[in-house]
């Protein structure tokens, strides 16, 4: 059994290391709720197997399904993917799973955040969310890892960090007073550096245009290197993505990382915007509590939400002219590691894309465990 700690990661010397540094896996949570997928969610099963199948080219994967949907994804799912039983709400496990930190010995521990489906029943977008609130207590279970449990609620989509003192987050999401409402921001960024070890903070407004996590900057501006960032761009002024990219450059060229470094801001073009289809609004079960899939809305499509695994970045396409410019951007950023692309939209019919039905967990001293060491 994992031990519940009383202290955070600061104190005892952890820190939330950068999504390139080595990994020990990834995980996933396996799609099925009928009111957020279309068609069963059977076209999102296979959007899923196809990203988990492209991770495990570079890194072990762990997928968790329901009890229900077990065989079904065990057929679905590459061979080489590891399953596991774990009842879950939905699949977002960036968001409602752990955060791992590390030590400079190589120790792991996880944070298991509180989770409240992106506001509660404040605008959350479904309930309830109580399972996915136990999915990080559950992984670093599984884990054997020791835990901390802060009461703050957090997505893990809504940061980014550079291992090195360094966060990226947005005044939309959490500053919005349906996640921590009793906590000002300055207490909101010494839970943020108490649990992440950080020194420094760089907050931008907003994030994707229409964003239903209320603007996560891993769907609009994340590190790449120390002292390097990929930002959504278009170059359309009349898009309301132009001025919210645009606020976001101003910001981030002003800004210095937690050593001093001025950031060298890359700008990723996003796709055409994409709309759902009549037919894919009408493939989703309207449930009270949900929020709903209509046709003609817009979706928060963006290349900014990429996978870095060990050995290859995966990436989504949405058959747009934008998206061969788009992985040759990030096979420049990424040159020791190969770029897959998979077919994103129906993963962002559902309201995310890879890098929200993904978590990872980074390899520290488990090197010795997967050599078979004692």
């Amino acid at each position: 059994m994992s031990k519940v700690l009383a202290t955070t990661p600061k104190q005892d010397g952890f820190r939330m290391p950068a999504e390139w540094e080595p990994h020990i896996g990834c995980w996933m949570l396996w799609p099925e709720r009928s009111d957020n997928w279309r068609s069963g969610a059977k076209p999102a099963q296979h959007a899923f197997a196809a990203v988990a199948a492209a991770i495990a080219q570079g890194e072990p994967v762990t997928v968790c399904a329901s009890p229900a949907q077990y065989l079904i994804a065990r057929e679905m799912l590459d061979p080489s993917v590891r399953l596991v039983e774990m009842t879950s709400n939905d699949s977002w496990i960036r968001d409602c799973g752990p955060t791992f930190v590390v030590n400079d010995a190589g120790a792991v521990r996880g944070i298991d955040w509180k989770f409240n489906a992106w506001g509660g029943l404040a605008g959350g977008l479904y309930f309830p969310w109580d399972q996915d609130d136990l999915v990080g207590e559950k992984v670093i279970e599984l884990e054997r890892d020791d835990r901390y449990a802060p009461d703050f609620i957090l997505e893990g989509g809504s940061i980014d960090v550079d291992g090195q003192g360094t966060l990226l987050t947005t005044e939309e999401c959490l500053l919005n007073p349906n996640r921590n409402p009793d906590k000002s921001r300055a207490e909101i960024e010494k839970y943020l550096c108490d649990y992440l070890n950080l020194e420094k903070i760089i907050w931008l407004e907003k994030g994707v245009y229409l964003d239903e996590t209320s603007g996560h900057t891993d769907n609009f501006c994340r590190f790449v290197a120390p002292g390097e960032v990929v930002l959504t761009w278009t170059e359309d002024r009349s898009d309301p993505q132009y001025a919210i990219s645009a606020g976001a450059l101003e910001r981030l060229e002003k800004a210095t990382d937690a050593r001093g470094r001025r950031l060298n801001i890359h700008k990723l073009v996003a796709p055409k915007p994409v709309l759902i289809t009549a037919e894919e609004a009408a493939g989703v079960d309207k449930v009270a509590g949900t929020l709903p899939r209509e046709a003609g809305n817009r979706l928060a499509a963006s290349y900014v939400n990429f996978y870095i695994a060990n050995d290859v970045i995966v990436m989504p396409r949405f058959n747009d002219p934008a998206d061969d410019p788009a992985q040759d951007a990030l096979a420049k950023l990424f040159p020791t590691r190969r770029i897959v692309s998979v077919p994103g939209r129906e993963i962002v019919l559902g309201g995310g894309n890879i890098h929200c039905i993904t978590q990872q967990e980074p390899l520290g001293r488990r090197l010795l465990r997967m050599a078979g060491a004692a």
